[in-house]
C-alpha cells in the first residue's frame, strides 16, 4: 500500500499510546483507533473511580481520537472490548448502552490480562462521505 493512502491521527485530547503506535490510522473511509483505556489525558495514568467511571473515561478517550479526524461515536462500525474480569460485563453493558448511540456497532468482548487497567477498547469507524451507497434488500425475520 502506498504510504499516502495511510495516515496517522493524533490528538493531545487523549492519552498518548504506551508503545510505538499511533492513536489511530486512517485508510480510505476506515479509521482504526488503537486500544484506549481509562487513562487520564493529563498523566497517561489510570484514573481513580469505579469500573463504570473507567468505561466512561475509555470511551471519552476513543471519542477524542475520533473527533481529531472529524468523527464521533456514531461513526463506529466495530468495537472490540477487552475486560480483565468478565464479572464486569453487566456494568460495562449498562454504560455502553448509555454512551453508544443506536444503531449500535458490531461488538466483540473478550477477557484478557491487562496491565494496570480493567478495560480497554479499540474501534473501527467509517467516514460516511467516503462510503459507497449500497442498495440492498432488507431481510425479513421469519
Amino acid at each position: 500500500m502506498p504510504p499516502e493512502t495511510k495516515r496517522t491521527i493524533h490528538t493531545s485530547l487523549a492519552p498518548a499510546g504506551r508503545g510505538p503506535f499511533p492513536q489511530a490510522v486512517a485508510v480510505g473511509s476506515l479509521v482504526f483507533v488503537s486500544g484506549q483505556g481509562p487513562l487520564s489525558v493529563e498523566t497517561s495514568q489510570p484514573i481513580a473511580g469505579t469500573f463504570e467511571d473507567h468505561v466512561q473515561q475509555t470511551f471519552a478517550n476513543v471519542e477524542a481520537v475520533l473527533r481529531a479526524d472529524g468523527l464521533d461515536l456514531r461513526h463506529i462500525a466495530k468495537v472490540t472490548v477487552y475486560l480483565a474480569d468478565l464479572g464486569n460485563v453487566p456494568a460495562f453493558n449498562d454504560v455502553y448502552e448509555r454512551l453508544m448511540p443506536a444503531p449500535r456497532p458490531a461488538r466483540t468482548l473478550v477477557q484478557v490480562g491487562l496491565r494496570g487497567i480493567d478495560v480497554e477498547v479499540d474501534v473501527i469507524a467509517i467516514r460516511p462521505e467516503r462510503m459507497p451507497a449500497l442498495s440492498m434488500p432488507q431481510r425479513s425475520e421469519t
